[in-house]
C-alpha cells in the first residue's frame, strides 16, 4: 500500500464522519450538492481501485453513500 492511498483513504474517512451529524439531523444539503458529490465519489472510487488504491476506493464508496443517502433524505423531505 503507497503512501497516498493512506492520505486520501484516512482523509475521506474523516470527512465520512463529519457527514454522520448531517444525516441524523433535520437539516439536509440541498439535493443540487449532494447528489452530484455522491456520484462523484464513486466515480473517484472506481477511479483508485482501478489504480489498486484499495483503502481509499473502500473509503471513497462509503462517503459517496453517504452523500447518495443524504440526497436520498432530501428528496423525500420535498
Amino acid at each position: 500500500m503507497i503512501w497516498q492511498d493512506w492520505v486520501f483513504g484516512i482523509g475521506t474517512i474523516i470527512f465520512s464522519v463529519a457527514l454522520v451529524p448531517s444525516i441524523l439531523g433535520k437539516e439536509k444539503p440541498a439535493l443540487s450538492t449532494s447528489l452530484p458529490t455522491g456520484i462523484t465519489l464513486m466515480f473517484f472510487a472506481f477511479t483508485q481501485a482501478s489504480l489498486s488504491l484499495w483503502l481509499a476506493c473502500v473509503a471513497s464508496v462509503i462517503a459517496g453513500s453517504l452523500w447518495l443517502t443524504l440526497a436520498v433524505q432530501k428528496y423525500r423531505n420535498k
